[in-house]
């Protein structure tokens, strides 16, 4: 079975990017990360209706993180630590060794690769420290930009599931991707 220990916060670093821990400070830019239209348009989760309740979702993730049941990065630009999205790794199946990736970006800095670099960080992170086997996304069929920021990074499309998710009173479709870890390699002369 897989042992976690996120202690301490694994910040990740990328050319442009600094992956971090979420904190209070971040509240305002989580909040409406999570009420904004266009960024919720494919989640198919409830949007947050206020302040406490983005606080209560900091407090939620840092719960899961404090439990080593998953982990969240607040992503930042290198030169401004203000928080402009979120990915991270929850529904973590220790047995498996199998976690589902989720993220958020604002959407004045969608287009940029921002979340292509990121995501490359965190699983580079979830195959080679964590130990992962493999990773799966479970996403909206109408998010097609999802959809090929997940092909570019390797994930495979496996199943389209019909009606198999309930939100806001109509049955909605689900897409499973997922991505297994690339195989060690070994060094030396064989």
């Amino acid at each position: 079975m897989l042992e976690i220990n996120f202690k301490p916060f694994p910040m990740l670093t990328t050319e442009r990017l600094v992956l971090r821990k979420k904190t209070k400070d971040d509240v305002h830019e989580l909040f409406f990360l999570r009420s904004d239209e266009h960024v919720m348009k494919y989640l198919d989760r409830p949007k947050a209706r206020s302040i406490e309740d983005a606080a209560g979702f900091i407090d939620m993730i840092n719960n899961a993180l404090e439990n080593n049941e998953g982990i969240t990065w607040g992503i930042s630009l290198k030169d401004d630590p203000k928080l402009i999205g979120n990915i991270g790794f929850w529904r973590i199946e220790k047995g498996n060794y199998r976690a589902e990736i989720g993220y958020a970006l604002h959407p004045a800095y969608h287009k940029k690769g921002i979340m292509y670099e990121a995501m490359k960080a965190v699983l580079n992170y979830g195959f080679n420290v964590i130990g992962l086997h493999s990773v799966e996304a479970n996403i909206n069929p109408a998010n097609t930009a999802s959809a090929k920021l997940l092909e570019k990074t390797g994930f495979i499309k496996e199943a389209h599931f019909r009606q198999n998710y309930f939100f806001e009173g109509k049955f909605l479709d689900s897409v499973i991707y997922s991505l297994i870890a690339p195989p060690k390699t070994t060094s030396g002369k064989g």
